[in-house]
C-alpha cells in the first residue's frame, strides 16, 4: 500500500466515508513541511506530510487545532486524523479555500473573545514545537517561572550549543536575571494562544472570515500574541483597534512586545542562522535598558 492508499484508508475509517484520493496536488510547504490538497472528486482535505519523526509534532498540531476549534471563536481548519505510513508522517486537516486578508475588524474582536478563554495553569497538556524548535508547555502556576524556564533558557541553550553563546549570553543572561521587573504590577491571565501569530500563519474565507493555522499553542499570556503580530510587518490597524476595544491591552505592552518577541528571535537564530543574532542582541539590549 503506497502512501496515497494508506492515506485514503486513514481518511475513510475517521470520517466513516469511503474516500479514495483522486488527485493530490501539492500546495507548496512552509519552511518544515510538504503540504497537498487531496480530493476524491467531490471532497477535498489539506495534507501535510514529512519524515516520521514529525510524529509527534503532527500529533500535537492536531489536538491544539481540535481545541482551539471546539472554542468556535477564531476559525481553524478542523483535524481529521493523523498518523504514519513506513516512512512518513502525516496530518489530514478539513480544507479552507483561503483567499485574500481577513476583516480585520472582525479578526481583532475573535482573537480577543479567544484570549478570554483561560486554564488554570500556564502551558498546556503536553510540549510541541515552534517551528521545528522543541518548545515545553508544562503546566505552571508562576508566569515569569514558565517563561524564563519553558522559554527563554531553553532558546539560550540551544543558541549556545549552535555556537552563538560568547555574544548572546551576557546579555540574555542578565535578562534572565532581571526581567521580573517587567511583571512586579502585571500578572497575566493564562489566555488561550495561538502562539505563532504572524502574517504567514492568517488568512481568510472568501467573504473575510478569519482564519488561523499552524499554532504553537499553549495558555500565557495574551500579550504575547499581539507582539507576535507585530514582529513580521504588523496587521491592519483596524484590527488593534477592535482588539483593543474589546479588551484592552495593559500600558506595559509597548516595553513587554520586544521582550516576548526576542523569544522567537532566538528561536529564528537557531534555525535559520546568523542573520538573526545582531537582532536578539540589540532586542535584548533594548529591553535591559528599560527596567
Amino acid at each position: 500500500m503506497n502512501f496515497w492508499q494508506q492515506l485514503s484508508k486513514d481518511i475513510s475509517d475517521h470520517t466513516q466515508q469511503n474516500f479514495t484520493i483522486s488527485s493530490h496536488v501539492s500546495m507548496g510547504g512552509g519552511c518544515i513541511n510538504d503540504a497537498y490538497k487531496v480530493s476524491n472528486g467531490k471532497t477535498c482535505y489539506f495534507v501535510k506530510h514529512n519524515s516520521l519523526k514529525h510524529g509527534d509534532m503532527f500529533a500535537s498540531e492536531a489536538l491544539s487545532l481540535q481545541e482551539m476549534h471546539t472554542q468556535g471563536t477564531v476559525l481553524v481548519p478542523e483535524p481529521v486524523c493523523y498518523g504514519h505510513t513506513e516512512s512518513q508522517a502525516y496530518l489530514v486537516l478539513q480544507y479552507l479555500p483561503l483567499s485574500g486578508r481577513p476583516d480585520a475588524t472582525l479578526f481583532g474582536q475573535q482573537l480577543a473573545a479567544q484570549h478570554r478563554i483561560t486554564c488554570s495553569q500556564y502551558g498546556w497538556q503536553r510540549d510541541n514545537t515552534i517551528g521545528s524548535t522543541p518548545q515545553h508547555n508544562q503546566p505552571t502556576d508562576n508566569w515569569v517561572d514558565f517563561w524564563r524556564e519553558q522559554r527563554l533558557l531553553p532558546q539560550l541553550l540551544l543558541a549556545q550549543h549552535n555556537g552563538y553563546g560568547a555574544t548572546l549570553s551576557p546579555v540574555v543572561e542578565k535578562l534572565l536575571l532581571n526581567f521580573s521587573q517587567l511583571f512586579t504590577s502585571y500578572t497575566p491571565q493564562p489566555s488561550m494562544l495561538h502562539g505563532d501569530l504572524w502574517g504567514g500563519n492568517a488568512s481568510a474565507l472568501a467573504d473575510g472570515t478569519p482564519v488561523i493555522y499552524d499554532p504553537a499553542f499553549y495558555y500565557g499570556d495574551r500579550e504575547t500574541d499581539i507582539a507576535m503580530t507585530q514582529l513580521f510587518g504588523g496587521f491592519d490597524a483596524r484590527f488593534y483597534a477592535a482588539y483593543n476595544e474589546a479588551w484592552p491591552l495593559d500600558e506595559g505592552f509597548a516595553v513587554r512586545r520586544t521582550f516576548y518577541n526576542l523569544y522567537h528571535i532566538i528561536n529564528h537564530l537557531n534555525i535559520f542562522g546568523t542573520g538573526y543574532l545582531g537582532q536578539a542582541v540589540s532586542m535584548a539590549e533594548k529591553v535591559l535598558g528599560n527596567l
